[in-house]
Formats: structure tokens, sequence, C-alpha cells
């Protein structure tokens, strides 16, 4: 049985210059160039870590295969977890929070510190809950996996975020946003699937070199009020280079739902047809794909209508006939291009 089984730690009992209750590094100091790993294979179960407000929770640096499991983090003001270094550790059925709450704080706005940072690779964060902090949880390592996480730790209105991925090769699976957002910067290899956002909840892509790719937003249902009509997916700067993007197969309830694919169909009597893909389409003046079918029912005149794509611009693409007819043009655009595949739309 783990030594660490029904214990309570409190940094009351700490001295205060100690910044986290258990840091877990090698004896020379946090970093040890010649020994790469100092702990391995340590479990942490059933523990309050308790910060009264002084520090932060569990600091685990140069360290594989690291559990901690059904654990409880409160009043830490910095991290409840931080890793950093290392690899495999794995994160379950714990509860976080800066402040014991069950949600709608008076003293929301104030909440800081992050519950879970993750400065390490191949980690797993599985059925975790997050219910106060500025930020939820912090990739800053590749490969990891985190699934079944529940962030209400402070709204968006608020300035809080859900989770933010600052690195590349990361997965976020089922996991339920409430009142809150995801934020990828410049992502690469990075996948959002099957996941809940609740009252405005959505993805923000952060721009800090201008580059997407590989970014997989696919099976996500989205919740919030009709009256703002938040964007599910939001760009806050200028993306210059974009490819293998895929965002798809989301439905929304109260937002504006948005996508790399888009699927229309306009009606009229002449010879144009405007559709416009605006309104839908994550990325602006970006389509690289055009399928259309034109439909002329009844067709009263001599010989059938010759039609062409004339023109494609601002996510707005034009067919053209070169007779007046009554006519339905259906049509499929994607903004999703292959490395290094060249656009001949626009």
């Amino acid at each position: 049985m783990s030594p660490f089984v029904n214990l309570k730690y409190s940094l009351e009992d700490n001295k205060p210059e100690q910044l986290f209750i258990l840091p877990l590094t090698n004896s020379e100091g946090y970093f040890d160039q010649k020994s790469p790993i100092s702990y391995e294979d340590i479990t942490f179960r059933d523990i309050l870590f308790d910060s009264s407000y002084r520090g932060g929770g569990i600091f685990v640096i140069d360290s594989a295969r690291i559990r901690i499991h059904d654990c409880f983090f409160i009043h830490f003001t910095s991290e409840g977890i931080l890793v950093q270094k290392g690899h495999e550790t794995f994160i379950s059925t714990s509860f976080l929070g800066q402040r014991s709450t069950v949600g709608g704080d008076k003293g929301e706005r104030d909440f800081s510190g992050t519950a879970i940072d993750l400065a390490s690779n191949d980690n797993a964060v599985t059925d975790v809950v997050i219910f106060s902090a500025a930020t939820g949880i912090i990739l800053r390592g590749q490969a990891n996996l985190l699934t079944g996480v529940h962030c209400y730790n402070k709204a968006t209105v608020f300035g809080g975020v859900g989770i933010l991925v600052k690195s590349a090769q990361n997965r976020i699976h089922n996991c339920y946003m409430d009142y809150n957002a995801i934020v990828i910067e410049d992502p690469f290899q990075v996948q959002v699937a099957n996941g809940f956002f609740l009252e405005d909840g959505n993805i923000v892509l952060k721009s800090i070199k201008g580059k997407i790719s590989g970014l997989n937003i696919i099976n996500n249902m989205l919740s919030g009020e009709p009256k703002n009509m938040v964007p599910i997916v939001k760009l806050d700067g200028q993306f210059t280079s974009v490819d293998q993007v895929v965002i798809d197969h989301n439905n929304v309830d109260g937002m504006s739902l948005k996508s790399t694919v888009g699927k229309l169909a306009v009606s009229g009597n002449g010879k144009k047809w405007v559709i416009d893909f605006s309104s839908v389409s994550v990325f602006p003046n970006k389509i690289n794909h055009v399928h259309y079918s034109f439909y002329a029912p009844g067709v009263n005149v001599v010989g059938f209508p010759l039609h062409a794509m004339t023109n494609v611009s601002s996510n707005v693409v034009v067919v053209e006939s070169d007779m007046a007819v009554t006519g339905v043009v259906s049509m499929v655009v994607d903004q999703n291009n292959m490395v290094g595949e060249r656009n001949f739309l626009m």
C-alpha cells in the first residue's frame, strides 16, 4: 500500500518560503542535466493538498510514471499541479480549485493561478474537475491527452481560460468547457473532439507566429446565448500559413456555426448565381476546393444552358450561365489544403 494513502498536507506546517506543499525534485535542485529521471513509479492517492493561499500543491520534475489519483487540491495561488520535464504523469479522478465553490461565486472574477500546468510530454489527465482558477489546464509539452475534463474554473467574460494549448501534438477528447474556452496558440497537430461547450464556451485560435498545420475540431456540441451568437471557433490574430485544417461535424444551439466545409444552395431566375460562404467559414478569403451542381428543371429553351464558375473571392463564389433560366446551384467548398498544395482559385 502506498505510504501516501489518506494523508493530509498543509502549507501551514511548512516553511513560508516553500512554494509547493510537495516538490518532487532531485536532491541537487530543480534541474540536473546529469540525471534526467530522478523519480519513478510513485503514486499519490486519496490526499487533500491545502495550500492555504501560500503557494502550489505538487511540483513534479524529471520524473517518469507518476500517478496522482483521487486527490483534492485547494487554496493554491500558483499551480495546483506543476509538471516539468520527464514524462508519463497520469492525473485522474481528482478535483482542483483555488476556492471552494460549485459555480456562480461572487469572487469569480478574482480567481487566479492554474490548476494543472504540464510542461512535459506524454502525460494524461482523465476525469478531472477544475472548479476555480484563472486557467484550468496549460499544455506546454507534446503528446498529452486530456479526456473527461470538466472546467468551470473562471468564465471567459471574466478573463478565464479552460484549457490553454501552447504546444504541438496534443489531444483533447470528451471534455466539458463550462462558461469558458479552449485557447490554442499556433495549432500544430492538435485535435479537439467530442466535447461539450456551455454558455458561449468556444475554441479560440490564437496567432503567435501566424501558422496552423494539422488541426481537427470535430464532433463537438456547443450551446450559448442566442442574443450573443458567439462563433464556435474564433480567430485571435492573423494566420498567414494554414494547411491540413478540418473543422466540421459540430452542432450548435444559440451560437454561430463555423466550419472549414461549407454547403449551400441558391435558386433564382437569370444568368448569375452568387453563393456567399463568409458567414460560415473559419478563415477569411480562403477557399481551396469547390464542387457544384446546376439544376435547371423544366428548361423550356432550345438546348441546355452552359454554365461555369466565374469568380471566387472573399469566400464568395459566382456561377454564371449563357442564358437566363430558372435554376438551383448546389455547392460544397472547403478550406482544407494539404502541405504545399497550390490554391488555383484565389
